[in-house]
């Protein structure tokens, strides 16, 4: 067990110990430096030319065996994913083909439906009535295997929310295929619509697939939100005018007591209710920003925050929202605070031209962190910026041991955010690695199955980037250790 899990202060790295590689030594201003003629002949009949050592191979890639590979790919996201299009495929087939007469009648609820529940899987007040019901429910009593089936359920949902839209929008083509193959008994304005909504929510769609979201996030917000919209407006229109139009008579029933009783009529209210819940709890906040440095801006808000939480926020209503993880010390701490890497537009325009106030949704969203309440002892490593999710776990909570993993912490991110941790969390549950100071970054598996054991922990949370999330991610599997790592599908 090494020293810095248990918190003894380490003797400064020295290179000549051993610690680290030696630094290469500086040239001094009396060094001359070496002639062109003596560091590369200009002719034959001089000296052969030196013959310089060969760079040190690159360090082997570590093998991670197949099996891990598949199981951090397959996870609980893609089962869920693969459970509800697989299952409405099925069902789509046997519609097509005539076995289910129910599925080829009523395809337009079918497409509503499934709408309705992938709409009704991004909600935030589903969201935080789910995890609460669940931390509340069975907090550290049952098995751990039990425990942690809840905190995947909950943190991959979105499996159900992709695999339920793209169902949506294959049931939808099917409808519009099956009113054109009735021309004769369909009206025209049912047959555009159909098309002109299939187009729009198709296009709400593509803008959410992985490399669209997070390579192109702007773009993907402003069609995500704005076409998907417009689909919802035509979904409407598309409904009413199917539910209204007799087929057998070629007229219109404009009885409002006959369109209540379509189940499409239902399920298009509860997808416009979730949708339009969420933006019930925007508002204009006043915040200070506090710049330690040119990497990071420390957003503060007014009032204190339980832990695990994450918030959006923009500079307007209703355009892009950035997700940023919550820093607080308590629930009645008088402040809460975001911490924003300065890498994009957004980011930048906060260094830049800091605003003083900032639209936000007052109803945060839970976090995998925010299961954290179900384990009795864990450990929560992260990097860099990835401390504002994993911070409030480990102040708000005796039973969490903290790893950080950065560049020159303390003067990169201000007194605040250190103050916050040196107050908070005693030397016996702090592992801070400041990757500048001590020469590299460390060997992260080696430190998290020193902590695993030294802690007696129960789970570990990951938040780095891609790159490191994967290898910490894929140690664990490997040793066995129970995990959860960053996601990048919302």
């Amino acid at each position: 067990m090494s020293d810095e899990l248990k918190g003894r202060p380490q003797p400064t790295v020295d290179p000549e110990s051993g610690n680290l590689d030696p630094l290469p030594l500086q040239l001094s201003e009396k060094a001359p430096l070496p002639s062109l003629e003596t560091a590369i002949p200009l002719t034959k009949e001089k000296e052969k030319p030196v013959v310089l050592a060969p760079k040190p191979a690159p360090k082997p890639k570590r093998q991670v065996p197949k099996w891990v590979l598949w199981s951090l790919w397959f996870n609980t996201y893609r089962k869920f994913f693969t459970f509800t299009f697989s299952f409405n495929m099925i069902g789509l087939a046997l519609a097509a083909s005539g076995h289910w007469p129910y599925g080829r009648k009523f395809a337009g609820s079918i497409v509503v439906a499934n709408f309705n529940f992938a709409i009704l899987m991004r909600n935030e007040v589903f969201g935080r009535i789910l995890y609460l019901f669940v931390n509340t429910c069975f907090a550290k009593w049952p098995p751990l295997w039990f425990r942690l089936g809840c905190t995947s359920v909950l943190q991959h949902l979105g499996g159900i929310h992709s695999g339920c839209a793209l169902s949506g929008v294959i049931w939808l083509l099917y409808k519009v295929v099956m009113n054109f193959m009735k021309l004769d008994v369909t009206h025209d304005a049912i047959l555009v619509m159909g098309l002109v909504t299939n187009l729009a929510v198709a296009i709400s769609a593509l803008s959410a697939f992985p490399w669209v979201r997070n390579t192109h996030h702007n773009v993907f917000e402003r069609h995500h939100r704005f076409v998907g919209w417009t689909g919802l407006i035509c979904t409407w229109v598309f409904v009413i005018l199917g539910d209204t139009y007799d087929s057998t008579t070629r007229t219109w029933n404009l009885n409002g007591a006959a369109l209540v009783r379509h189940q499409d009529f239902w399920f298009t209210m509860g997808m416009t209710i979730f949708i339009a819940l969420p933006w019930c709890f925007v508002r204009e906040v006043p915040i200070d920003i506090e710049l330690p440095s040119s990497k990071v801006a420390i957003i503060r808000f007014k009032r204190g925050m339980q832990q695990g939480l994450l918030g959006r926020i923009s500079r307007s209503s209703i355009m892009e929202y950035h997700a940023f993880g919550i820093i607080s010390e308590s629930r009645h701490a008088k402040h809460h605070y975001m911490i924003a890497g300065v890498q994009g537009d957004f980011t930048r325009s906060l260094v830049q031209d800091p605003p003083k106030t900032i639209w936000t949704r007052e109803l945060k969203f839970a976090g995998v962190s925010n299961t954290s309440t179900l384990y009795k002892r864990g450990i929560r490593i992260c990097t860099g910026t990835g401390i504002g999710a994993a911070l409030s776990t480990c102040l708000q909570s005796p039973y969490w041991y903290l790893i950080w993993i950065g560049s020159e912490q303390e003067k990169t991110f201000g007194p605040t955010i250190s103050g916050l941790i040196h107050k908070h969390i005693g030397p016996e549950r702090l592992l801070l690695w400041d990757s500048k100071a001590r020469g590299g970054r460390p060997d992260s598996m080696k430190l998290v199955k020193e902590a695993y054991t030294y802690w007696n922990a129960e789970v570990v949370f990951i938040t780095s980037n891609y790159i490191g999330n994967s290898e910490i991610m894929q140690g664990c599997k490997e040793a066995g250790i129970p995990c959860f790592g960053t996601l990048w599908d919302f």
